[in-house]
């Protein structure tokens, strides 16, 4: 592997996260505290699959702001309800005043966008010409940048604005992005995060693969059987670490990316890809394998996913550093994944916090990592969280407290 650049860390201001187990912060500390599942069976929209889902309660009924209604789509609709959530939205409005709006930039993942607005102007086709209704707006809800293009008019931020739709790595890679046009001195502060919303196509589309479980999804489970899909919307700010730190502060220490391209859909069997990303996390952060406490693996709950992430978390960290998946309670979240577990992995630090791995009974026992069923109360000073999409996209990330 070539040589990674140490990375400068950067303060996670704020962040905020929605998804099935709850609104904002203290209702998702709660559900981890708790090892409480958002899982249902599904019964969205018009989709007859005998799995589970992770579904935002709420989201059709919320409205977006009346100068921004060309953005109205379920995945905006998403997006506004988290970015209202914990103060976050008032946070990045000080952050624009402090370093100006055009220096303030925004990094949004997602992988289907608003893609459900697509399906439902399809309905609506005419039933001669069939054409699509006048009233639909593909630029401003399916197109995968409406949702960091809607963040930043709502916003009203002027820096850089960037859509990474990479799969399931969408949300992490954002950080990387981010951490680069700071570094480069374009901008001096991010909005960072990811947004992905229950559609049709992707119900459908990995009940079609055989990757959907019909129950509750349970990683690193002997006879685990598949995902379940979940949504969610979850949003940091980043900003150069200032003079006076609160020692209670979380910083993203550490980014490393791969890319294996080994399948379309099937990770290395070894993990090569997944190894590379955690490694590169690890030399950007100047920190060693014994330096994390704790790892929120990416987890999915799929045979051949978990074997090879689970190879390659112990050729680096051993049998020893607990991990676990927290996708038992949220689902996968798909594009949104990478950025709901970094705000997980902020609030196992500042609770000092280690969830378990919910819905899991009885590990396989031919997989060698670490993974915790109940949750461990211990101080949790270094998190790495892991991301890994379709067609062998990986990205790592490192947070730790500053203090």
């Amino acid at each position: 592997m070539k040589s990674v650049k140490t990375m400068k860390p950067l303060l996670l201001a704020e962040y905020t996260a929605t998804s099935c187990v709850g609104r904002g912060m203290a209702q998702t500390l709660a559900a981890l505290i708790e090892q409480r599942s958002g899982l249902k069976r599904c019964e969205f929209e018009t989709v007859k699959i005998d799995t589970h889902i992770g579904e935002v309660p709420g989201v059709d009924s919320q409205r977006l702001p009346a100068a921004l209604q060309i953005f109205d789509c379920r995945n905006n609709r998403l997006a506004e309800l988290a970015v209202r959530q914990d103060g976050f939205f008032d946070a990045v409005q000080a952050a624009a005043a402090r370093w100006g709006p055009r220096r303030v930039g925004v990094f949004i993942g997602t992988s289907t966008a608003g893609i459900m607005q697509t399906e439902l102007a399809y309905r609506a086709r005419d039933a001669v010409s069939g054409a699509l209704p006048p009233s639909f707006e593909y630029g401003a809800t399916h197109n995968s940048f409406s949702v960091a293009d809607y963040l930043r008019q709502r916003c009203r931020l002027e820096g850089p604005a960037v859509a990474v739709s990479s799969a399931c790595a969408s949300s992490a890679k954002v950080f990387g992005s981010a951490r680069r046009m700071i570094e480069s001195g374009l901008i001096d502060a991010a909005l960072v995060g990811g947004t992905d919303s229950l559609c049709l196509t992707t119900l459908y589309g990995f009940h079609s693969l055989q990757l959907s479980s019909p129950a509750p999804c349970r990683p690193f489970d002997a006879a685990r059987d598949g995902i379940s899909i979940g949504e969610a919307a979850a949003f940091a700010l980043l900003e150069r670490v200032p003079e006076n730190l609160d020692g209670n502060s979380v910083l993203l220490y550490g980014v490393g990316e791969s890319s294996d391209a080994y399948h379309m859909s099937a990770p290395h069997p070894e993990g090569l890809g997944a190894k590379r990303a955690m490694q590169a996390a690890l030399a950007a952060a100047s920190m060693e394998p014994g330096d994390i406490d704790y790892i929120n693996l990416h987890g999915t709950g799929t045979p051949s996913n978990d074997r090879s992430e689970s190879q390659a978390v112990t050729s680096i960290f051993g049998p020893t550093t607990p991990c676990s998946s927290t996708k038992g309670a949220t689902g996968h979240t798909l594009g949104a994944a990478g950025a709901l577990e970094a705000v997980i992995s902020a609030l196992a630090i500042r609770n000092g916090l280690m969830p378990g791995g919910v819905h899991t009974a009885r590990i396989d026992p031919t997989l060698t990592a670490h993974y915790i069923r109940e949750n461990r109360r211990a101080p949790v000073r270094r998190v790495l969280s892991n991301s890994f999409g379709f067609g062998g996209t990986n990205c790592s990330l490192i947070f730790g407290r500053a203090g």
